[in-house]
């Protein structure tokens, strides 16, 4: 079930939000954990069963940490079955096959695989479990001794398949005292709007342009235009899509009570890879610093192991987002980009004027959403081979197709900055007033439209 459908918005949301705000105080976060589990066994109900052992399992980890917290050596022996136990659950699943398959080209080995369909989300609330036992160790957050609330925490069907992570201590006191006020109720629609909008009247808007460029490539007809026209498609879809997802899950979060961090700050108005780092998939970033990077040693100890540390995280990165090699190829190449940035051309790019350094950014970004779309390396080679002059400059088709989305690129260019914010907070409070729920109103009926008559509504980061 996505958020984007009729069957999420008219059917299981209302139910959801009648039965939790009828429930006393005291029973919501056991409504909220029945409801998120329908919500995850939706699809798959046999997957419920992950989420039955990994809760058990995190929350008596939780409790034995802060149990024998006086034993350093204790507590950080509870720390690691947690983490090991996560870590090969997320293996099993998403990695084993890839592992297997790889391994079965080397002469003599032949390890047939499993073909098991990857649990919805499995990269998201592994890694937020994980967040709990270290968050007991590091004391930054008490031990959960209500396996109700701590189900509520990993099940929480706002952010439970497709981020953002949420890490354990900024939900802990949420989940024994929340305040409930009309003002964070319709704050939290009103961003739940938001994303609705950008996900089903932008990216789905988009998406057909990027698939008619891999339709090109396979047909033999894609040209160096239609290459980049598709990259610039896709480098849109992705941002409104996954944005659009995390406004909508930070929006619903709000609504049920919760503060979720927020996972995007315009990113396509970097001035550098880095800058871009610190704007994209936040959640993600801060996880990767906070609990491997940090704990690495970060930038301590000298330039060599903060190289080691910048890599080992950047191959993490990409090994997180998929089981195949473009994912792995991905991560290395951020993580080559920001170690160049930091070591060579940081001068550089401090004298740069600030257009080429946008520039200079978005064209980095979109050959990284090449490698990043494309899973199989010998089309994603070729088709980058072609943005780079190994094919036919322009096609009469590239034409039509700049005729037929050039409004819809600049509504999405523009969309992408600050502009619209900006000129939003210039208008007279009364205006905002009046307008902010004519516009919620317009945007879920034409996106409702959309979704009644279309059939395209892929969300993209749910096979993470």
């Amino acid at each position: 079930m996505v958020f984007s459908s009729l069957t999420f918005m008219f059917a299981y949301l209302v139910v959801t939000l009648a039965v939790y705000f009828a429930a006393p105080l005291r029973w919501r976060n056991l409504v909220l954990l029945i409801v998120s589990l329908f919500f995850y066994g939706w699809g798959e109900p046999v997957y419920i069963l992950i989420m039955f052992l990994s809760t058990v399992i995190d929350y008596t980890h939780g409790l034995l940490v802060e149990k024998y917290r006086h034993d350093d050596k204790k507590a950080r022996w509870f720390v690691g079955q947690s983490v090991v136990f996560n870590l090969l659950l997320l293996g099993f699943f998403k990695y084993y096959d890839f592992i297997v398959t790889n391994l079965s080209l080397i002469p003599g080995i032949d390890i047939e695989p499993l073909g098991i369909p990857l649990p919805i989300g499995i990269s998201f609330f592994t890694f937020q479990t994980m967040s709990y036992t270290i968050d007991v160790y590091r004391k930054d957050a008490p031990a959960q001794r209500n396996i109700v609330n701590f189900g509520a925490f990993v099940t929480m069907f706002p952010q439970l398949i497709a981020g953002p992570i949420v890490k354990y201590k900024t939900v802990a006191e949420d989940l024994n005292h929340r305040v409930y006020t009309t003002e964070n109720f319709a704050l939290g629609v009103r961003r739940f709007c938001v994303g609705f909008a950008k996900k089903v009247l932008l990216a789905n808007s988009v998406g057909a342009l990027w698939d008619a460029s891999l339709a090109a490539q396979g047909d033999g007809t894609l040209t160096v235009v239609g290459g980049w026209l598709g990259l610039l498609a896709y480098t849109f879809q992705i941002y409104f899509d996954f944005s659009g997802y995390s406004d909508m899950a930070i929006g619903l979060g709000q609504v049920f009570g919760f503060r979720f961090e927020e996972n995007f700050n315009y990113p396509y108005q970097a001035n550098s890879i880095t800058d871009f780092w610190r704007r994209w998939h936040i959640s993600m970033g801060s996880w990767f610093r906070e609990y491997l990077y940090i704990p690495l040693g970060g930038n301590r100890g000298g330039t060599m192991k903060a190289l080691r540390n910048t890599f080992i995280v950047w191959l993490a990165t990409g090994i997180w987002h998929g089981a195949s090699w473009n994912f792995i190829l991905w991560g290395l190449y951020f993580g080559v980009l920001l170690v160049l940035e930091k070591y060579v051309l940081r001068n550089a790019l401090a004298k740069m004027p600030m257009i080429l350094k946008h520039m200079y950014t978005l064209f980095l970004v979109m050959v990284g959403w090449g490698l990043f779309a494309i899973e199989d390396l010998g089309r994603c080679g070729a088709y980058l081979k072609i943005c780079f002059g190994g094919g036919e400059l322009w096609s009469a088709a590239n034409g039509y197709d700049l005729r037929s989305y050039l409004a819809t690129l600049v509504i999405l260019a523009v969309s992408s900055t600050t502009l619209g914010r900006t000129v939003w907070h210039r208008l007279p409070e009364k205006v905002q007033k009046v307008a902010t729920p004519v516009l919620m109103l317009t945007s879920l009926l034409i996106g409702t439209a959309y979704l009644v008559s279309g059939s395209y509504n892929p969300f993209l980061y749910f096979r993470f």
